[in-house]
């Protein structure tokens, strides 16, 4: 008997916990699915995309213009015809590669130079 009891009385204390827990869910669902959360989401995402593309094109002017002043110039105006551009042994087109050059800051510290303070 007392085995049966203690059976009963765990399941009805699971039964009310996932109970509590399923209810929580359900309210969390409901808020995040609510049609002022998904209008905020919605215009949230559409002005990051906004911000996303003004930077872009702004960038974008920016190579043009120093192109069109003969700041920058790219691979493929240093390519003869018949070259090739390989990278990892494989051909690509030169406009698809991208040079990245690292500048140190003169303010940051040396590799293992310490200073003396």
């Amino acid at each position: 008997m007392i085995k049966r009891l203690t059976w009963f009385i765990g399941g009805a204390v699971a039964g009310v916990a996932g109970l509590g827990i399923a209810k929580k869910k359900a309210k969390e669902a409901y808020v995040e699915y609510a049609p002022q959360a998904v209008v905020k989401k919605a215009t949230g995402r559409a002005k990051d995309a906004f911000s996303e593309g003004r930077r872009a094109m702004r960038a974008k002017e920016a190579e043009l213009k120093a192109r069109l002043d003969g700041r920058a110039h790219s691979l493929a105006d240093d390519l003869d015809d018949g070259d090739a551009v390989m990278v990892d042994g494989v051909p690509v087109e030169p406009g698809q590669v991208i040079v990245l050059k690292q500048v140190r800051d003169s303010r940051q510290q040396q590799p293992g130079r310490r200073s003396r303070a």
